[in-house]
């Protein structure tokens, strides 16, 4: 970027006002051109930008309801100082955008690529940006980089013809030059287009298949022009078609993105797993004017994905087996050493519950996942207090209060926590006696996740015990060491409360870790 750059803003303003273009209805032309760069660089936002003396408005714009902003929060203002596109892959981290308005509050801007529209006379205007609201580490490919300077490009061409016909000063000679000069543009995109490693596509409002680029014919082998209209469902798998149709269909109705996995057929006949996405164009009047899409090829993915699922699967399969020849070593020990039997006991039921909720988080295919339900807090309490039954098989333990998701990261230390305290209240407390029962309440406080068991109807406590147990100090430990947390006991008439403090990312950190990112 210019320290000094080699114009006024003064100048640069009369430019930008002498295309007559700041506040003009939607052109399909430029709709077009920002629709496609949002498809090109996979983000949900793409917009035409232009910078004037206290706001940046946009010309075009996909993925975003404003039509303007205050110059002040402006990226943009930014992006068209550069001589090349300004890329930033989070903008959190950036000390220019961190505590701008757009970063920390809505809409959240986290990745931010911009291309500087720039006037034939040398005056810049703005920019050609997308936009995504989470962190881009890789930032743009080269080619999306290149395309989004083509696509600049001819956003100042169509700007000059533009001026040129509403000024009236289209002669025979500057129509000729207009038209070279958008030819060429037109050239480069097609040239870009036709480049992509994805195939490009795009429809009318309808949703009638009208262009699509040079891969899509080279990947299908078919003729060109024969899957436009609706031509396309042809070339998918028959066992996806349906769902393609109907996945498309919503979009066309409602006007949501559109994305879905599918078997592409490939020119030799093979079938491949695709990535289809499309993002809608809209007027001024929120009308869909035109859809753009991209279809990548995933197969590669796919299989790695399926080999590293088999693989996590037979590891899990060998840990699910290792704790059964413990169990079973411990059985036999205790056998031979009929004075440890109570120890022997004691011990096999705390891997059996590490057992359990090992099966309950592990890799599944299929075939083997269990039908406890989803991968929630409850449903997997549900299963670990399954033996503690009365006689008409209802649970002596009531789980009720806000869930939460959960994950394998926490479920050794849920496991083992609630294990603990559910034995010594089948050995001394609530559960010793016919009618105790235990009421397990979990409720989310903001950042934190609250779980309160408290013990009813058990044998009558006289006072805090002793001396601390194995069993407890392992409860802490779960709790405070490996969780993160903090652990309250109070022994109180009608039977112990324990109350544990979680933070509220603890019990799903990899779910958390991937907000972050």
């Amino acid at each position: 970027m210019d320290a000094d750059p080699p114009w006024t803003e003064a100048d640069r303003l009369a430019a930008l006002h002498a295309y007559g273009v700041l506040h003009t209805a939607p052109e399909a032309g430029f709709d077009d051109l920002v629709g496609l760069a949002a498809s090109i660089c996979d983000t949900p936002t793409a917009l035409i930008s232009l910078v004037d003396a206290d706001t940046q408005w946009f010309k075009a714009r996909v993925g975003l309801d404003a039509s303007e902003t205050g110059r002040d929060v402006s990226f943009c203002d930014h992006a068209m100082r550069e001589h090349d596109v300004m890329v930033v892959p989070d903008a959190t981290l950036d000390a220019r955008f961190a505590a701008n308005g757009l970063v920390t509050g809505e809409p959240h801007i986290r990745f931010y690529a911009g291309a500087p529209l720039v006037s034939a006379s040398g005056f810049p205007l703005g920019s050609l940006c997308v936009i995504d609201y989470r962190p881009r580490p890789e930032g743009l490919t080269p080619l999306q980089s290149r395309t989004l300077t083509v696509l600049a490009a001819q956003v100042v061409n169509q700007f000059e013809l533009r001026r040129a016909l509403a000024q009236g000063a289209i002669d025979e000679s500057n129509l000729a030059s207009a038209g070279v000069a958008l030819s060429e543009s037109e050239a480069k995109f097609r040239a870009i287009a036709d480049s992509m490693p994805q195939m490009v596509w795009s429809t009318q409002p309808d949703g009638f298949h009208d262009y699509y680029n040079a891969r899509w014919y080279e990947f299908t082998g078919v003729p060109t022009g024969s899957t436009d209209g609706e031509g396309w469902n042809g070339m998918f798998h028959p066992d996806d078609q349906e769902r393609a149709w109907k996945a498309w269909r919503h979009s066309l109705e409602t006007g949501d993105l559109y994305e879905i996995e599918y078997r592409l057929r490939r020119h030799d006949g093979v079938y491949r797993w695709t990535l289809g996405r499309a993002t809608p164009i809209r007027n001024e009047a929120g009308e869909i004017t035109r859809w753009f899409g991209t279809c990548t090829d995933i197969e590669d993915l796919k299989r790695s994905e399926e080999g590293k699922d088999l693989l996590s699967q037979e590891l899990s399969h060998r840990i699910k087996n290792i704790f059964a020849v413990v169990s079973s070593l411990i059985a036999l020990s205790a056998r031979e050493h009929p004075e440890a039997k109570a120890f022997a006991g004691s011990v096999r039921d705390r891997i059996n519950a590490l057992a359990r909720a090992h099966e309950f988080v592990r890799p599944h295919s299929e075939v083997s996942r269990p039908t406890i339900g989803d991968t929630t807090l409850h449903t997997f309490l549900a299963a670990l207090f399954r033996p503690y039954v009365d006689a008409r098989g209802a649970s002596r333990v009531v789980v009720e209060g806000d869930d939460a998701t959960f994950d394998d990261q926490a479920a050794t230390s849920v496991a083992l926590l609630f294990h603990e305290l559910a034995t010594n209240a089948a050995k001394y407390g609530a559960l010793s006696a016919a009618g105790g029962s235990v009421l397990l309440r979990t409720r989310n406080a903001g950042d934190r996740f609250i779980l309160t068991w408290t013990e009813r109807g058990g044998p009558p406590i006289t006072g805090k015990p002793a001396r601390q147990g194995f069993g407890s100090a392992l409860s802490s430990l779960s709790v405070e060491g490996q969780l993160g947390g903090k652990l309250e006991r109070r022994w109180e008439s009608g039977g112990l409360v324990l109350e544990a403090d979680l933070p509220a990312t603890a019990l799903s950190r990899r779910r958390a870790a991937l907000k972050q990112s």
